[in-house]
């Protein structure tokens, strides 16, 4: 039977919670809160008991599918395990109760991490200094353009265009845009990678910087970077490192090494902070030491008196975010770092290359690898050959879902024809590899006896095959608010 919508099962008023009304019949809501930010109709909020409204978020959270129920294959964007002693640490009262306000000598202990996090990013990186500030990577990605924008007019150079590879996350063009710059499109080669010759050709005096992501979302690394490095630099441009797949290269080699100026991090993908589903994230920012300046403002900074954060910077490009970024998910990845230590962080990227090449071995008895070549941390298929009987990328990726598995990114990066785009994080067994490889088998023998079967994926499921498209073009968000009003008006 369908289960019903909590609004489906309000009742006018029918309560879940008795406040106390003793003593608070003198204290109207008008006398603390000003008339303006009072509302004048109550809340359009389902009316069901305390019992009902338990079972509801039980059974939602038994719905949800996250790191700890199951494998997310899910390409440049790693999702691994997320150790519990993380969330045990950033609990501490010393760190989950104090206020960013209050004076720096209440909180060395506080502003010591901090401090201790932003040198561990910078060794991990082979940069000279780094910001915790950004709150998100796309935020770091913006923070990183405007740096070189900063930069650039500081040097008296009026530089106008970011050049981006056709592989790039989206993330990549709108951050530079947001900065004020035009975006021009690098092609890459027959081998997934920069093509240099494009890059020579596109680069000029107008140029502000390369944006570019290595290993790329092939899962390729760029065996070229120190000409793509020099071709930049030669003509006065900065190279800015996107580092949403830094997890291919802890303890093995850094960004600063390569030649790059501006590195973001994505400590929910490589350092096991939460991924946020639209809550708290975080994006550090590290820069080569022309760059220090204009980071934004302010930084921790140590003497022998203790840590205070500096605010007297006049080149920073100035706060990007309110206090000192999201502190509770620095504490996450600085306990992560520090309870693996170089040795641990040098295995992630091992471990991740290996289950990665490994899987794709086995995925490549079925499906065809575009660029087949030792990868990094990803990979990808693509399902072009199918097309023949109806079936594309999201097909596979839906019927997946029957399989008890989340499904990879889909029809990502655009340079690749029906793509499935897959990473095997280091916290994955190979147990768990080998039952996704067969399923993914399963599905491969699926598409030649039974390619309906798929079309009409997922069929286990309470929901089925959404129409995307028409949730895309006509958004109702007014649904429950409109059936609580309907069911309310009836009784």
């Amino acid at each position: 039977m369908p289960e019903k919508l909590i609004f489906d099962k309000s009742y006018s008023g029918r309560r879940g919670v008795t406040l106390p009304t003793e003593g608070f019949a003198d204290r109207p809501a008008e006398k603390y809160i000003p008339k303006a930010h009072l509302r004048h109709t109550p809340l359009a909020l389902p009316e069901v008991s305390e019992n009902e409204l338990m079972r509801h978020y039980t059974r939602l959270s038994e719905e949800n599918y996250g790191v700890d129920n199951g494998f997310y294959p899910l390409g440049s964007c790693t999702m691994k395990y997320n150790p519990k002693i993380n969330e045990d640490v950033a609990r501490l009262p010393g760190f989950a109760e104090i206020h960013p306000l209050q004076a720096e000598e209440t909180v060395q202990g506080a502003l010591a991490l901090l401090y201790d996090l932003e040198q561990m990013l910078a060794e991990v990186s082979g940069m000279a200094a780094v910001s915790l500030q950004p709150v998100a990577g796309a935020q770091g990605e913006m923070v990183g353009m405007l740096i070189a924008r900063a930069y650039h007019q500081a040097s008296g150079r009026q530089r106008h265009t970011v050049l981006i590879p056709d592989s790039a996350h989206g993330t990549n063009p709108a951050s530079a845009h947001l900065a004020g710059y035009t975006i021009q499109t690098v092609k890459s080669n027959q081998d997934g990678i920069i093509d240099l010759e494009d890059l020579a050709r596109l680069v000029n005096e107008e140029t502000a910087a390369l944006m570019l992501t290595n290993p790329n979302t092939l899962g390729l690394f760029e065996r070229q970077i120190g000409e793509a490095a020099k071709i930049v630099h030669d003509a006065g441009a900065l190279l800015y490192f996107d580092g949403a797949n830094m997890n291919a290269l802890l303890g093995l080699t850094r960004p600063g090494d390569m030649g790059f100026d501006i590195v973001h991090f994505n400590l929910h993908k490589t350092f096991s902070t939460p991924h946020g589903g639209g809550g708290p994230g975080a994006g550090p920012v590290g820069v080569g030491p022309a760059l220090i300046p204009y980071l934004p403002a302010p930084i921790v900074t140590k003497n022998k008196d203790g840590y205070r954060l500096d605010h007297k910077r006049p080149q920073s490009i100035g706060r990007v975010h309110g206090f000192y970024g999201n502190f509770g998910i620095l504490v996450r990845a600085y306990t992560y770092i520090r309870r693996l230590g170089a040795p641990g962080l040098s295995a992630i990227s091992k471990s991740t290359i290996i289950n990665a090449n490994y899987l794709k071995k086995r995925l490549g008895e079925d499906y065809a690898i575009p660029m087949n070549r030792p990868c990094m941390h990803e990979f990808i298929l693509s399902a072009k050959k199918f097309r023949d009987k109806g079936i594309h990328a999201w097909d596979i990726a839906k019927r997946l879902i029957d399989y008890g598995f989340y499904p990879p990114t889909v029809n990502f990066p655009l340079i690749i024809e029906e793509a499935l785009m897959i990473e095997a994080p280091e916290s994955e067994a190979k147990e768990t590899l080998d039952d996704f490889a067969e399923a993914m088998h399963q599905i491969r023998l699926e598409i030649d006896s039974d390619p309906e079967l798929l079309k009409s994926a997922p069929q286990t499921r309470k929901v089925g095959r959404m129409n995307e498209v028409q949730a895309a073009r006509k958004l109702n968000v007014r649904y429950a608010t409109n059936t609580l009003k309907e069911k309310n008006e009836n009784l």
